[in-house]
C-alpha cells in the first residue's frame, strides 16, 4: 500500500508542477505570438516593401496601353514582321581613306588601322583593318537610315537612336572590303504614344562566312 501510495503522490505532484510550468511560460508564448504578428504586419504595410511585384504565381491585373491610334496601327503593320528579316543593304566600300578619316576624328590611330606597310609586316591579317566602331558606326548608311526618302517608319512623327543593347565584332574588316548590312526585327514594346523597336543588324563581308558585327539597335518611334 505504502507503494501505491507513494506513486500516487508522486503523479499528483508531476501534474501539479506541470500545470505551474504551463501557467508560468503561456503569458510568454503569448506575448511572443503578439509581437511577431505586430512584426510581420508592420512589415508588409511598410510602402518600401509594397514596391515589390508579386510573384508570378499570384493573380494580378496589369492595365493594358492604350495607344493612340497612329501607334497601334503601325504596331500592328510591325508585329507581323516580328522575327522576320526585313532589310538587306548595298555593299560599302571600307578603303584606307575612310579608315584614315575615321582615325583623325575619333583621335584613334593605331598602326594596325593607320600604317599600311607595318601592317603588312607585322599585323597577322597582313593589311590594315577597319576600327570596330567604325564598322558601327556604319549602320545609319548601311541601313539605309539616312535617307530621308526612303522612311521605313513614315507614321511616326520623330523617330530616336534609344541606343544598343549589345553589340559583337567577330572578325575584322581588311582595308578595302566591301560590307553590308542584314536586319532583323527581333522585339517590339508598344506604349501609349511611342513604340520602341529592336532590331539585330549583322553586318557581312564580302567573300567571308563570318560576321564583322553584330549589335542591336534601340529606336524609339513617337506619334
Amino acid at each position: 500500500m505504502r507503494v501505491l501510495e507513494f506513486i500516487r503522490e508522486k503523479t499528483e505532484q508531476l501534474q501539479k508542477n506541470n500545470a505551474e510550468f504551463r501557467a508560468k511560460l503561456e503569458p510568454q508564448f503569448k506575448n511572443l505570438s503578439d509581437k511577431f504578428s505586430q512584426t510581420v504586419s508592420n512589415t508588409l504595410n511598410n510602402p518600401w516593401v509594397s514596391l515589390f511585384k508579386p510573384t508570378d504565381d499570384e493573380p494580378h491585373e496589369e492595365k493594358p496601353i492604350v495607344q493612340v491610334p497612329e501607334a497601334a496601327k503601325v504596331y500592328e503593320e510591325l508585329h507581323e514582321q516580328l522575327n522576320q528579316e526585313t532589310f538587306v543593304g548595298d555593299w560599302f566600300m571600307v578603303d584606307q581613306a575612310c579608315i584614315n578619316q575615321f582615325a583623325a576624328v575619333t583621335g584613334d590611330k593605331q598602326w594596325i588601322h593607320t600604317e599600311p606597310e607595318r601592317a603588312a609586316n607585322e599585323s597577322p591579317f597582313k593589311t590594315t583593318i577597319a576600327h570596330g566602331f567604325l564598322t558601327l558606326s556604319l549602320i545609319p548608311t548601311l541601313t539605309d537610315a539616312v535617307n530621308s526618302e526612303n522612311n521605313p517608319y513614315p507614321g511616326a512623327k520623330m523617330v530616336v537612336n534609344y541606343g544598343l543593347n549589345q553589340v559583337r565584332f567577330p572578325f575584322p574588316v581588311k582595308s578595302g572590303s566591301r560590307v553590308r548590312a542584314r536586319t532583323t526585327l527581333v522585339g517590339l514594346t508598344p506604349m501609349k504614344r511611342s513604340i520602341e523597336v529592336v532590331n539585330e543588324v549583322s553586318i557581312e563581308v564580302e567573300n567571308s562566312k563570318r560576321l564583322a558585327c553584330v549589335a542591336q539597335t534601340v529606336l524609339r518611334l513617337y506619334f
